[in-house]
């Protein structure tokens, strides 16, 4: 039975459904979001899932190919700095912003969002794990600057997500756990400067254990490899010494 229009998703909760799939490595840089099995999946019209991708276009999370539907983006490189450098000075602005102590609700709120984690770690489940891990910003964002603040980081964790699988990223997920609950500890001494320092640093660990795939380095290689000079073969049937041939002038 079809839902109701009172119940039907919309396309917000339909982008928002995908952009969660990603913090949880659920859904892989390059993979086809099919717009009738996303309509069949949550009940909808393939017009509401074109909104729903377009929403996640301009959020720089998929991109349209003319002949083949709706991708998960696949960054580049230096997409991936960009990515990590935004990440840097969006959150490391969020600390330095702070004029008063993290009020105790809220630190609650970070310190049972870090048990989460290490439960999801112990347990072994790496979607939740890779989710909780991602999410964790999103949450410090909602406890020291809001909801808007929370949607931008978001979206810059979903990439970077998408970048440490594409990149082969070897950071250990325990190892993040503990760099957050560094963070949330600075916090709570309120030592800023140390939490802002804190947050700096797991950053660019995470930024530095990314891995360039084989082939990557070089997006011309193939092609250089090909080009690359060769012996000469049929040229060398040519005597270069031999004058060329001229026509003979008639009188």
């Amino acid at each position: 039975m079809a839902p109701s229009r009172s119940t039907r998703t919309s396309p917000q909760q339909i982008a928002d459904r995908v952009v969660d799939a990603i913090l949880a490595g659920r859904v892989l840089p390059g993979q086809r979001l099919g717009e009738q099995a996303l309509a069949d999946l949550f009940g909808v019209s393939r017009t509401l899932v074109r909104e729903a991708m377009a929403r996640l276009s301009a959020r720089g999370m998929v991109q349209v190919d003319s002949r083949r539907g709706w991708f998960v983006v696949e960054p580049s490189l230096d997409e991936a700095k960009e990515a990590f450098g935004a990440r840097v000075a969006i959150e490391t602005g969020l600390l330095h912003a702070l004029e008063a102590p993290v009020p105790k609700p809220r630190l609650a709120r970070l310190k049972q969002h870090i048990k989460a984690e290490q439960a999801a770690i112990r347990a072994g489940e790496p979607g939740q794990r890779s989710y909780l891990l991602g999410d964790f910003h999103v949450c410090l964002a909602e406890c020291l600057g809001g909801p808007l603040m929370a949607d931008i980081l978001r979206d810059l964790t979903a990439r970077t997500t998408l970048i440490a699988t594409l990149f082969q990223s070897t950071h250990d997920a325990a190892q993040s756990c503990a760099e957050h609950a560094q963070i949330v500890a600075a916090l709570q001494s309120g030592d800023h400067a140390q939490a802002i320092a804190l947050m700096r640093s797991h950053i660019g660990t995470v930024e530095s254990h990314l891995r360039l795939p084989a082939g990557r380095e070089d997006p011309l290689a193939g092609l250089r490899s090909a080009l690359e000079p060769r012996k000469r073969l049929f040229t060398d049937l040519i005597d270069s010494t031999t004058p060329p041939r001229t026509q003979e002038k008639r009188p």
